[in-house]
C-alpha cells in the first residue's frame, strides 16, 4: 500500500518556508527600518510657544551597527528644543564609544537622561517564551524574580560622564531644571524600576513651583511609578523599555510589555489616571533590540518628536 505523505509534507514545508521568510523580514529588514513618530501633547501654559522634544530610547547599541548610528546622528537635523533619553543605550560592553558617536550631534542640544537595566548589565540569552510565562505569572524584572547573578557589568559610568560633560541632566532618582528660550522646565526622574532601583521617596512632592512645565522621566513604565507621578500631579510622563512589544501580531498588537503596564499602552501616547489626577504618558518603542533577539515584527524601531503645545 502506498503511503500518502505528499500533502502533509507540502504543508509542513510551506509553514517552514513562511516562518523562515518571516524571520528574515523581522531580522533583516524591519529591525533596521528606523522611523520617526510625531506626537502632539497639549501640556504647556496658555500663550507659551510650542516646544519640540526628541525622545530616544532603547538603543541597545552593539558594535558595528553603522546604519543605526547614522540614523541617530541624522535626528539632530530636527533641531529639537531638548532631548530626552529614556535609557537602555547598551547591548554590548564595548558599545559605549559607538553610542556616544551616534548621539554626539544630539548632545549639542539641551537634554536629560535616565538609565535602564541594560545600561548597568549586559543582556543574557533567554527563551522568548519566558516573557509570556512571566506575564501569566505576574512576574516582571526583579519584581518577584530572583536577582540577577553572574551578569556582565556594563561601563555605564563612562556614559554618565560623557552625558554630564555635554550638559545633559542626570535624573537618576533626582530632579533638575532646563532653561530654554522663553521657558523654564523642571524634570523629575527615577532609576529603573525593572531592577528595583527606583526611589520615589527621594523625589516625591510633585511639580516644582515656578516652572512652566514639570516632566516625569523613567525607563520602565511600571504602574507604581506611573501612579506616584500621576498622583503627585505631573502632567506628562516619558518612558521606554517595552520595545512596543517587539514581536507583535498584525491587526492585534503586542503580546507582552515586559512590565506590569497593559498592552494597550505598550507604545505611543496615552493617559494614566491615579487618585483623581490624569497624566499624559508617552512610551517609546525604542530603536534597538537585545543582541540575542535582533528581530522586530509589526513594530518598527523608532524615535519620537513630541511637540508640546498649550493646553486647550
Amino acid at each position: 500500500m502506498r503511503a500518502r505523505y505528499g500533502t502533509p509534507l507540502k504543508i509542513t514545508a510551506g509553514i517552514a518556508a513562511a516562518g523562515a521568510a518571516g524571520l528574515a523580514y523581522a531580522a533583516g529588514f524591519e529591525a533596521r527600518s528606523f522611523r520617526l513618530r510625531r506626537v502632539t501633547v497639549p501640556v504647556l501654559p496658555r500663550g507659551m510657544r510650542p516646544l519640540r522634544v526628541l525622545q530616544v530610547s532603547d538603543i541597545h547599541m552593539v558594535s558595528g551597527q553603522r546604519k543605526k548610528r547614522a540614523w541617530l546622528q541624522s535626528l539632530a537635523g530636527l533641531r529639537p528644543d531638548f532631548v530626552v533619553n529614556t535609557g537602555d543605550n547598551l547591548s554590548d560592553p564595548e558599545g559605549v564609544p559607538e553610542v556616544l558617536d551616534a548621539l554626539g550631534p544630539l548632545m549639542e542640544y539641551p537634554g536629560v537622561y535616565v538609565f535602564g537595566s541594560n545600561d548597568y548589565y549586559g543582556p543574557t540569552l533567554r527563551n522568548p517564551a519566558r516573557y509570556l510565562l512571566e506575564k501569566a505569572q505576574g512576574r516582571h524584572g526583579l519584581n518577584g524574580n530572583a536577582p540577577a547573578v553572574g551578569v556582565v557589568h556594563n561601563p555605564w559610568e563612562d556614559l554618565r560622564d560623557a552625558f554630564d560633560a555635554a550638559g545633559w541632566l542626570d535624573l537618576t532618582n533626582t530632579r533638575g531644571r532646563l532653561k530654554l528660550e522663553g521657558a523654564e522646565l523642571a524634570f523629575t526622574g527615577l532609576d529603573d524600576p525593572h531592577i528595583k532601583r527606583d526611589r520615589y521617596e527621594l523625589v516625591a512632592g510633585g511639580p516644582e513651583k515656578g516652572a512652566d512645565l514639570s516632566v516625569a522621566v523613567v525607563h520602565a513604565p511600571y504602574l507604581r511609578s506611573l501612579d506616584a507621578f500621576t498622583s503627585d500631579g505631573y502632567p506628562l510622563v516619558l518612558a521606554g523599555h517595552t520595545h512596543g512589544g517587539q514581536l507583535c501580531i498584525p491587526f492585534y498588537g503586542a503580546l507582552v510589555t515586559n512590565c506590569d503596564l497593559d498592552t494597550d499602552r505598550v507604545k505611543g501616547l496615552s493617559t494614566h489616571r491615579s487618585e483623581g489626577n490624569t497624566a499624559y504618558l508617552h512610551v517609546s518603542a525604542g530603536c534597538g533590540t537585545s543582541r540575542y533577539t535582533p528581530v522586530r515584527f509589526a513594530c518598527p524601531p523608532e524615535a519620537t518628536l513630541l511637540t508640546l503645545t498649550a493646553k486647550d
